[in-house]
């Protein structure tokens, strides 16, 4: 694949269209449209789809089950928890040992030597990738806190204007919590949120709770002053357990808070006992936390033991989340990097990677909305997912009747963007 070419969107209005799929009966947004259609074993119903100028125009249900369609309709995706600033870059930062610290050093080293074109190249191939792959909108945390920040930033500001009829691009400024109490951090902190992207943070283990605390309060309270969300690395670990999360909750006892906070990660909260899970899960919904899950970084950084497999491993607990009304979602986190060597913008690779680390199914509605619905949410999308009259024609078509063979067997896909086929858009030359 050519990665120095986009794929760009013609100026003539969007094309209509009509398709007989499968879709996951849990996205169909009004249940009167597919009244009496039936439902297979996986949780698919046959319906007939007609949109016209970028716009789903009639849903209906498709009474003649002998001839079931051969396409599953899915959203495109969005992807709430991403670093494309840094992805591919494993053959200049490479880490065999798979260890978090091991991790942290090479990234390190590498953001540091990061050249202007080595960050170009990252973020348009994860782009790209992306874009085939059938994801709308991407939320990447960024890198912030050298002495390249400001420049980063402006490359990344045209890169969205550049890309933003194709995915939505929202960023997370990623830096050491206590640099947000910094003059630096303030002037940082003006520009992510006058761009409406977010401020961001990590909160791991070992950590001197009085001075997390203090720098943690202030992020908060700064947020709040700019009118910024939220998303920060925590607990990302397999010691003190919802240590970060813990804090978090005792800052938010004593602040008004207003805007949205997402804590991603929440590995080691999943080593809790039970009914501590369930306590915290609780005052979480209270609090309106959010949470992005993120078990292939999870599965391969943490937990590790020399020469040792453990059985238990950290991994944030999506179920009990869920249950307790917490907003949970899913995410590739890293790509080809220090901290994860494999995957590549595929949300369907996420989907089938994830299912036997978080016993996430596709075709149970709480398996599936951490990918589609709940990741919309997280990033604020105007649109969360569900196909109904009047939805976007914002979709992709799998050439497969059922999800083991879609997750099994990679098939072919056809993305539809804004009403029309991604391959039938013209390259710009």
């Amino acid at each position: 694949m050519n990665f120095a070419k986009d794929v760009e969107l013609i100026a003539s209005p969007p094309k209509s269209g009509l398709v007989d799929v499968l879709v996951p009966r849990c996205l169909i947004g009004n249940g009167e449209d597919v009244l009496g259609t039936a439902i297979n074993q996986e949780g698919l119903s046959s319906i007939q789809i007609e949109w016209r100028d970028g716009t789903i125009t009639s849903i209906k249900g498709l009474k003649e089950t002998s001839k079931a369609p051969e396409e599953i309709i899915l959203p495109r995706f969005a992807e709430p928890h991403a670093h494309i600033d840094k992805a591919f870059s494993w053959s200049r930062s490479f880490n065999l040992k798979g260890t978090y610290q091991e991790a942290l050093a090479a990234n390190l080293r590498e953001y540091e030597l990061r050249s202007k074109d080595e960050l170009i190249l990252s973020v348009e191939k994860s782009l790209n990738l992306a874009l085939v792959n059938g994801v709308r909108a991407i939320r990447s945390h960024i890198d912030s806190f050298g002495k390249t920040a400001m420049r980063d930033w402006d490359i990344l500001e045209d890169v969205r204007k550049k890309w933003q009829e194709k995915i939505f691009l929202q960023f997370v400024a990623l830096v050491p919590l206590d640099f947000w109490q910094t003059d630096e951090g303030g002037l940082l902190a003006q520009r992510v949120a006058s761009n409406g992207d977010l401020l961001g943070g990590v909160i791991a283990p070992p950590f001197n709770k009085r001075k997390t605390f203090k720098s943690l309060l202030h992020l908060v309270q700064l947020a709040n002053r700019l009118n910024c969300d939220i998303d920060i690395h925590i607990d990302e670990s397999q010691s003190c357990s919802a240590g970060g999360l813990k804090l978090l909750l005792e800052v938010l006892a004593q602040v008004e808070n207003e805007i949205s906070i997402t804590c991603s990660h929440l590995s080691s909260m999943g080593l809790l006992k039970e009914k501590a899970i369930s306590h915290l899960a609780k005052k979480m919904a209270k609090n309106k936390l959010k949470v992005v899950a993120l078990p292939l970084t999870n599965a391969w950084l943490l937990g590790r033991k020399d020469r040792f497999s453990l059985i238990k491993r950290p991994l944030a607990p999506i179920f009990q989340l869920q249950k307790a009304g917490v907003v949970v979602s899913v995410g590739g986190d890293n790509v080809n990097d220090a901290w994860f060597p494999l995957s590549n913008f595929d949300p369907l690779n996420l989907m089938a990677f994830s299912m036997p680390i978080a016993h996430l199914s596709p075709w149970d509605r709480l398996g599936l909305s951490p990918f589609t619905s709940s990741a919309a949410q997280v990033l604020s999308l105007q649109w969360d997912g569900l196909f109904q009259k009047g939805s976007p024609a914002d979709f992709i078509l799998l050439d497969s009747n059922s999800w083991v063979k879609a997750l099994s067997n990679r098939p072919k896909r056809r993305v539809v963007v804004n009403g029309e086929f991604l391959n039938e858009l013209p390259k710009k030359n």
